[in-house]
């Protein structure tokens, strides 16, 4: 039962098996993990067989059948080879918290029935670190308490995140307790630098972990409504370096809603730094703060709406911010009443007080189909469902911890995040599609049955256990969600005031995004995103299928799937925000969920969707517009019958791939199907060569006076018919123009039957300048066109070198540098994010706070 193969072998031996300290014992016969291709960024690993040891020198048998050379350091030895052994590990160890040992064996049984077969996935640090080892955290992520404002508590706070994800956790930083941008600092006469500036170090080091470290660092960084450099907050990553490693999100009040609402002024304000008692009493809390009688400055005055555009804007062109409802939050926290949320984890499922962490496990929810009666099997969902919530009730009290605050917070209100995975998977069993309003109705009532189940669960092991420390009765039904809860399950109530309350919070729907991939089924609450497709990990680059569309193809040769089969692009975006306030009406803490939406998605759309999220009751929203990244996670494929069938095609090489900001675990890529059609047609009597289904080319990596670019020429019938320009920032000028000549180009290659069209066209490209050039001599680059005629004349020879060049791998242009005939181009330093001045059109305009400002002419825009 459980039995992986293919990546989900690979996923389970690398993350989640328990493993040797080193290699040392290797011998012929073992299965290894082994490292294959040892690129920095991109690696790739294969699982096999050990046929032979010399030594160091290992011969290894891979899964493919391949025989293949390798070496002690190369390799990983997994002591669990099966999910069993691993089940067997976490149930005894998770067990182990029971009192006395007739309950730890009864229950032992009972969490390897829940385990078993996937039923219940637990989360990647429970999988990784139950039983393991001592040192390991069981905790996916963390929230720090808000920076105390000086140099001491920003750096104290780095201190605490580093130490943090150098364990495997993300974090979330809320950075509305920091001075903003040239506030005065009297201690040294001078003026801040801004919170903004220090997001940007917390961004910083988060990437130096991630490259030290085999997990990637996670990072969240919010910023309230109220504070003063929030603008400059929103438009952070319009300037390419300042914050590249963190997830972003804004933190909006009922009241800011509701001067949007009415086109209201709104306020930009900060503690007066002058106030007595400042440094011992301000924690980010503007509220606190006033109740404390204390001045707040005025650093601005501004429409409510000229933010709320911005934000738009913002999410529009590059999918961040995200906003969080902070004030709805709060007031449906059931914590509200001791202990207040201020940030949320890096995935935005789960908001947590200064000190709080996510303890984190799915339900499976395609194992809990009944094909006999083609309905849920209910009564096994509830059996799971409570004995799921002991299970990470006792994560708490078996996990090491790290952090005395860690550890007397969590004892305190032992917060517990209960998800699902496989929703997708088990909606198309029922023949569901989901986003329908059929799929609404059934939402409301699995959810709703399952928050309810969970809860009684709690209830009854605080009856056994006792309820949390902070627990009180009537503060506690008087939170948002406990009254809704209450009103639609009486018996929720009743439990909770004859018994108490085990854990504070109980559900939390997350992304499950590696262990979802390792388990086979939809992620999260996610619909599929496509049904075939590319993941792009640090355990290679994979082909995947999604079984349950593959087994249904197999039994319906040629068929299309059924409407039922839906994928993510096959939704609107209102379909994909209607779901998530669905499903959050049952949640007590939030949900890991992306509106994905199409590339001509408007910002208008973008707008009147944040404004429905909100209305809906959702506490927070995230869009991801397709196309809005210069490199993106997931990209739509050709839709055929609901279903997204993907195809490679050319794209920029992988060890150059920027790191992306929303921070799954794993990086996925679905890449689009190519446009089909082989034939020639005519256009105004001249001969048009459609494009095929498939060509090959080489992709050219050139510095420019714009930043690096990636340029790549497709082939036609053994002569260059297109080009891709990828350059600049999505969304900025230079993009835009960059975009407008590779499509003119590729008409042009493919118009009219002339035989000497790239002669013509280098002819007419090459030298063209603008106000800066980089590099020197023959192999200096005038500009974006010259690079496209530098490039065309390095494919030419190359297919003049191979004439069977369609055969062939297309070639790369490695490094930081390019051979360009019989000389090199050095190394040079890339343009930092700059767009073209409307003024006078140099590379020279810049985005900082907001504003747009020429470093060439003074040029201003704001």
């Amino acid at each position: 039962m459980g039995a992986l193969e293919g990546l989900s072998e690979k996923i389970f031996l690398d993350r989640y098996a328990r493993k040797a300290i080193d290699a040392a014992n290797v011998k012929p016969g073992d299965t290894v993990l082994a490292l294959v291709k040892d690129d920095p960024k991109f690696p790739v690993k294969e699982v096999g067989e050990v046929l032979a040891r010399e030594g160091e020198s290992l011969t290894l048998r891979l899964r493919s059948g391949e025989e293949v050379k390798s070496s002690l350091d190369r390799v990983t030895l997994p002591l669990e080879n099966t999910p069993a052994e691993m089940w067997d590990r976490l149930a005894a160890s998770l067990a182990s918290c029971e009192g006395e040992r007739k309950e730890q064996e009864l229950w032992r049984e009972r969490f390897r029935y829940l385990l078993d077969d996937w039923k219940l996935v637990p989360g990647g640090r429970i999988a990784a670190g139950a039983g393991a080892n001592g040192e390991l955290t069981l905790f996916n992520c963390y929230v720090l308490p808000s920076p105390v404002d000086s140099r001491g508590g920003i750096m104290k706070t780095l201190t605490d995140m580093t130490e943090i994800m150098a364990r495997g956790g993300g974090v979330g930083i809320n950075l509305s307790s920091l001075r903003p941008a040239r506030a005065p600092v009297a201690g040294v006469n001078g003026s801040s630098s801004g919170s903004v500036s220090w997001g940007g170090l917390f961004s910083y080091t988060t990437g130096l972990i991630e490259q030290g470290g085999s997990r990637r660092g996670a990072l969240m960084l919010m910023m309230h409504d109220w504070h003063p450099d929030v603008l400059s907050f929103i438009a952070v990553k319009e300037t390419m370096g300042l914050i590249t490693n963190a997830n972003l999100s804004v933190c909006l009040s009922n009241a800011f809603m509701n001067a949007v609402k009415h086109d209201l002024e709104w306020e930009l304000i900060f503690p007066d730094t002058k106030e007595e008692g400042y440094d011992e009493l301000w924690s980010g809390d503007i509220s606190a703060w006033r109740k404390l009688g204390k001045r707040v400055v005025t650093y601005r005055k501004l429409r409510a709406r000229e933010i709320w555009d911005r934000i738009i804007a913002s999410a529009w062109k590059s999918a961040e911010p995200g906003v969080v409802f902070m004030d709805r939050y709060n007031d449906m926290s059931n914590s509200w009443y001791f202990n207040p949320i201020v940030s949320t984890n890096p995935c935005g499922e789960q908001g947590l007080p200064g000190w709080g962490v996510c303890n984190l496990s799915a339900i499976n929810l395609s194992k809990f189909y009944d094909a006999e009666r083609h309905d849920v099997d209910w009564e096994e969902l509830a059996k799971v469902t409570r004995w799921s919530v002991r299970f990470l009730d006792n994560v708490i009290d078996c996990t090491p911890y790290h952090f005395p605050e860690n550890e007397a917070n969590q004892k305190r209100e032992r917060r517990i995040g209960l998800g699902t995975m496989g929703l997708a998977e088990l909606m198309i069993k029922l023949r569901i599609r989901y986003g329908s309003p059929e799929s609404l109705a059934f939402l409301d009532r699995l959810y709703g049955f399952m928050t309810k189940e969970a809860y009684l669960g709690s209830a009854e092991l605080a009856e056994e256990k006792g309820a949390f420390p902070a627990f009180q009765v009537e503060e506690y039904l008087q939170s948002g969600f406990m009254k809704e809860l209450v009103a639609a399950y009486p018996e929720v109530g009743e439990a909770i005031r004859r018994r108490g309350m085990r854990n504070v919070t109980v559900i939390t729907q997350a992304p499950t995004g590696s262990t979802g991939t390792m388990v086979g089924t939809s992620t999260g609450i996610e619909p599929y995103f496509a049904f075939q497709y590319y993941r792009q990990s640090r355990l290679g680059y994979d082909r995947q299928y999604v079984p349950i569309a593959a087994e249904w193809k197999e039994a319906h040769p040629g068929e299309k799937l059924p409407d039922y089969f839906v994928t993510a692009m096959g939704l609107s975006a209102e379909d994909h925000i209607r779901t998530q306030a669905a499903i959050q009406r049952w949640v007590d803490s939030s949900i890991s969920k992306t509106a994905n939406c199409p590339s001509d998605f408007t910002i208008e759309e973008t707008k009147r969707l944040y404004e429905l999220a909100f209305e809906l009751g959702c506490k927070g929203v995230t869009i991801y517009r397709d196309g809005s990244r210069d490199v993106q996670v997931l990209s739509t494929g050709e839709e055929k019958g609901g279903a997204a069938e993907s195809a490679a095609q050319p794209r920029a090489p992988e060890a150059e791939l920027p790191q992306l900001d929303r921070m799954e675990e794993e990086r996925i890529a679905i890449l689009p199907s190519l446009v089909r059609g082989e034939e020639e047609t005519v256009v105004d009597d001249k001969p048009y060569k459609k494009r095929p289904q498939v060509m090959r080319g080489a992709t050219y990596k050139l510095n420019t006076p714009f930043g690096k670019a990636y340029i790549t020429i497709n082939d036609l019938d053994g002569t260059p018919a297109e080009i891709f320009l990828n350059v600049g920032k999505a969304g900025s000028d230079v993009f835009a123009m960059a975009e407008a000549l590779g499509r003119v180009c590729s008409l042009f290659l493919r118009y009219g039957d002339h035989g000497h069209k790239v002669e013509l066209l280098i002819k007419h490209l090459k030298g063209i300048g603008g106000t800066g050039a980089i590099g020197f001599g023959a192999n200096r680059v005038e500009s974006i066109a010259d690079a496209v005629a530098k490039a065309l004349e390095q494919h030419m020879e190359q297919l003049s070198e191979a004439p069977a060049f369609e055969g062939m791998a297309a070639p790369q242009v490695e490094g930081a540098s390019w051979r360009y005939g019989s000389s090199e181009l050095a190394t040079a330093s890339e343009a930092e994010g700059r767009d073209l001045c409307p003024s006078c059109g140099s590379a020279a305009l810049l985005n900082t706070e907001g504003c747009k400002h020429c470093a060439s002419c003074g040029y201003s825009r704001c």
